[in-house]
Formats: C-alpha cells, structure tokens, sequence
C-alpha cells in the first residue's frame, strides 16, 4: 500500500479549498485591547451555548488574551480583509487606528464587524501544533449584519449572497 502524501504543504494545498470565516478575537491586557486574525472561528454547541476557535501554539498574541480570562470575537465583514491581515501579522499595536467598541465584558468589538461574540474561556486544549479555544457565550449581537468575509484557496473572498433566501430542507 503506498504512503498518502500528508506533508505539511500537501495539507495547507488540500485544505486551502475549504472556505472558513474571518474573524478577530480580541481581550483587554492591562487595561490595552489585544488581538489576532482566525480563520477557524465556528459554532460548537446550542445548549451551553459554546463557540470555538483554533490558534497556532507560536502566537504572540494570544497567551496574553489567555490570561484575561474572556475573549471577543468580531466576525469581519467583507470590506474587512485588511484588518484581518494587520492581525495576522505580530505588529506592536494592531489596534492603531482600528475602531472598536466595548462589548458588554469590556473586551474589543470591532466596528464595521457582521456580528459579535463575547465569551468566558472555557477550556484551552493543545491539538497538534494548535490550541483549540472553547468559549462560553455571555453575550452575542449582529452589528451591522453584512456579508461576511471567507478566506479560501488561500485568499479573502466575499460570500455571494442571494436574494431567494434560504435553500429549502431536503
């Protein structure tokens, strides 16, 4: 039986076609907003409500949110792939010249994002060289409800949205 190719580049090729959201996490560290870009942010469960995201374990950024105990998650909206991208990167203050907003917890919610979530760390699990991070939602609220961005085959990308509604169950 031949070996399947699972090198690291194969895997980031392969998954590049799986389009995932946009969104920025962000804390208060000492009294300063913190953040950085994820492409993994999704729903987890109904009843608790739980949200979950992945994280490099190389990140700068995130150890410092860890220790605040709670988190914020702005979805971006499609016109927001340039502050996705200046949170990607480990610059000195990313929130130079970013409008953001107190949610109810204090942390950041960024102004123009699609929709937020506001939650309390509820458990940090190490998954191969990422962290997966599991919140609990206290608070959450559409902000201006437009269309999100994505990001696939390696790129930012806007959702084609359709004015038929949503598709009927099958």
């Amino acid at each position: 039986m031949a070996v399947p190719n699972l090198s690291a580049e194969h895997f980031r090729q392969v998954m590049a076609h799986v389009p995932t959201s946009v969104a920025v996490v962000a804390g208060v560290v000492d009294g300063r907003p913190k953040g950085l870009s994820v492409g993994t942010f999704v729903p987890v469960s109904l009843d608790p409500p739980f949200v979950g995201f992945f994280v490099a374990k190389t990140s700068r950024s995130w150890p410092l949110i860890d220790t605040s105990g709670s988190f914020c998650v702005s979805v971006l909206g499609q016109d927001q792939a340039e502050i996705s991208s200046r949170f990607a990167e480990s610059e000195a203050d990313k929130f130079d010249g970013v409008e953001w907003h107190p949610a109810p917890s204090g942390n950041p919610v960024l102004v123009g994002a699609v929709a937020f979530v506001d939650c309390s760390i509820e458990r940090v699990v190490e998954t191969g060289d990422h962290l997966l991070v599991l919140g609990k939602v206290l608070v959450m609220g559409v902000e201006t409800g437009r269309t999100p961005l994505v990001h696939h085959r390696s790129a930012y990308r806007a959702v084609a949205e359709s004015d038929e509604g949503p598709a009927p169950p099958t």
